[in-house]
């Protein structure tokens, strides 16, 4: 086993079945906070306080910005700016995206 910070979609997807949530925090260092994601059917989630990156790990989805959608697939990648309204949506049960938050709260623009 080595040492270095790692995590592939399967293990990430152990965690969120030992946690019994749709979301697990994998990892925290300084202001960077990585989670793994996985929504139930619905994507209930509210704007965040932080700026954040979604990698798409596996399936696929419609995603919604600000009122902007687009088709994402595994291995895109988007950036939310804090406070934004963005949701996912069409997606199916092999849907899953990695979570990058970082910076201060309000986002590095504020």
């Amino acid at each position: 086993m080595s040492d270095v910070p790692h995590w592939n979609p399967k293990q990430a997807l152990d965690r969120l079945r030992e946690d019994g949530r749709e979301f697990s925090t994998l990892f925290r260092h300084g202001s960077l906070e990585v989670e793994f994601y996985k929504p139930d059917k619905v994507d209930r989630q509210q704007p965040h306080s932080r700026d954040e990156l979604y990698v798409i790990a596996s399936g696929s989805a419609r995603f919604v910005l600000l009122g902007r959608e687009c088709l994402v697939q595994s291995g895109d990648v988007l950036f939310v700016p804090a406070g934004a309204e963005h949701r996912f949506h069409n997606f199916g049960d092999d849907f899953a995206t990695w979570v990058f938050f970082y910076g201060p709260d309000g986002g590095e623009g504020a």
